[in-house]
């Protein structure tokens, strides 16, 4: 599918009709932040981008929306027949150009999707239409350029046509062929999706050894850092780094595993050490074959019973563990001891700092990796952060995202601008924080971003308050929808 070896991905998303926004156009770059008002949609177009990553995963179009009125825009009135519905769409650049995919749901009466259009390379490779009300299909047709200019043949009315259209096709046209590439196109680009929101509440508690998926919201994460502190020692050195920057108190040396009771696993302290830039001292684990021995018999599969290996739930057996902090001089401290803001941050470096393979997605299977693009959406990006915290994750995130294998789509109250250079007064937390670690050096007076004369960028039609380059971040578009709601779509 991809022999120019360029990576698929969403580069627009449309709203054109979808709960409180119409008409609304957002370019989407390597790390995209929505910022504005509460209730202005900062949310709502997150959703959006889910809903469309899980039709394009084959899901039904009622388990993507289980509460449809709620998606109708609220100055929607019902036409003559009682009917009610949203529009959303998105273009992805890849090989074959930019593709542009749009869909039309109707609400009510009942949930159904009435209408879908997949362009590129100038022609309308795959259009869908409501024929018959009674029959719970459409007729869609696609692009063919062979004896006949299309294919017609009904498609089932809750799913993606675009989704179902590489089983259809047996490629044996150019213009079949283009078609084909362009809906695997979107498939690949919308697919690699991972919903970002980790939860300090349930990643306080031990998880199972073997569960070494990250969930979205990390409350497995210390059974992910025993995975992958042994399978990839640069990435875990450069979570350590993060952490080490990110958290309060004496520097972090070490983010290492122990068993539920107390048992370290770390076998090699130079591994989840990452070096010791401030000078800290690596705490390796103590070497106790007693407990070892303990450990191997804990993991031992029991005779199997009605859900799986022993009494554990099925994907759920073996030993607990959780995730603990290597302290220099002053020892150990379990993570469940962090702050809410310190376990949002160390969840969302993980997750920028890793990929597929390690987090709990559904990627396209025989598309190659490297292929891929996996894109994180964190809603809340800097939800119990302070600025510093927030500028140390975008900033991460920018030098990842950078490589293209990963992106970044969020939502923030305000974008964390850089501190000034040689300077401050070293405050780091609000009212009430935990000042843990010496305050020497991160001020966070900051120059305010340039401001808007309403042309450009910022300015152009079908792009509400878009800002690209402000914040010292490569690849960064911040969306603000405080700024412009009266965008209009493409033509």
């Amino acid at each position: 599918m991809n022999a120019s070896g360029q990576r698929p991905a969403v580069s627009e998303l449309r709203l054109s009709a979808y709960k409180t926004h119409r008409r609304a156009v957002f370019p989407l770059g390597p790390v995209t932040l929505f910022t504005g008002p509460s209730g202005s949609g900062k949310t709502s177009a997150l959703e959006a981008y889910a809903a469309l990553a899980r039709l394009a995963a084959g899901e039904p179009l009622a388990d993507v929306f289980p509460d449809p009125a709620g998606c109708v825009p609220h100055q929607a009135r019902p036409d003559s027949q009682g009917r009610r519905g949203f529009r959303i769409g998105c273009t992805v650049d890849g090989p074959v150009g930019p593709v542009h995919l749009d869909i039309a749901v109707q609400a009510e009466p009942e949930l159904r999707i009435v209408g879908e259009r997949m362009t590129g390379a100038g022609e309308v490779l795959l259009e869908t239409a409501l024929r018959d009300p009674g029959r719970r299909t459409v007729q869609a047709a696609w692009y063919t350029a062979g004896a006949v200019p299309v294919t017609r043949a009904p498609l089932p009315d809750d799913r993606l046509a675009t989704a179902l259209l590489p089983l259809r096709i047996a490629g044996k046209t150019a213009g079949q062929r283009l078609a084909l590439a362009a809906a695997e196109q979107v498939v690949v680009a919308l697919r690699s999706v991972f919903p970002c929101d980790p939860r300090p509440e349930a990643m306080r508690g031990p998880a199972m050894r073997s569960d070494g998926h990250l969930r979205s919201a990390c409350d497995n994460l210390a059974a992910v850092l025993y995975r992958t502190r042994k399978e990839c020692g640069t990435r875990h050195a450069a979570l350590v780094a993060a952490v080490r920057d990110g958290c309060a108190g004496p520097a972090v040396t070490e983010l290492t595993v122990e068993g539920a009771a107390g048992r370290d696993h770390a076998p090699d302290a130079a591994v989840a050490t990452g070096g010791n830039r401030r000078g800290g001292t690596a705490v390796r684990a103590p070497a106790d074959e007693r407990a070892e021995a303990a450990e191997r018999r804990a993991t031992t599969p029991a005779p199997r019973g009605p859900m799986g290996a022993g009494s554990a739930p099925r994907g759920r057996s073996g030993v607990g563990v959780r995730a603990v902090l290597g302290l220099g001089e002053f020892g150990q401290m379990p993570v469940d001891r962090l702050g809410d803001g310190e376990l949002r941050y160390l969840g969302l470096a993980l997750v920028l700092l890793t990929g597929p393979g390690v987090l709990d997605v559904d990627p396209v299977a025989d598309v190659l990796p490297a292929l891929q693009t996996l894109t994180v959406l964190a809603d809340g990006f800097d939800r119990c952060l302070d600025r510093r915290q927030a500028r140390l994750l975008l900033e991460l995130a920018g030098r990842m995202c950078e490589r293209g294998h990963i992106r970044l789509v969020g939502t923030v109250r305000e974008v964390p601008v850089a501190p000034p250079t040689g300077g401050g007064d070293g405050h780091h937390g609000g009212p009430g924080e935990d000042h843990r670690r010496s305050p020497l050096a991160v001020g966070l007076a900051a120059p305010r971003a340039a401001a808007d004369d309403g042309t450009g960028a910022a300015g152009a039609p079908g792009r509400p308050g878009t800002r690209e380059g402000d914040f010292g971040v490569p690849g960064l578009a911040v969306v603000d929808l405080g700024r412009d709601q009266g965008s209009r779509t493409r033509p």
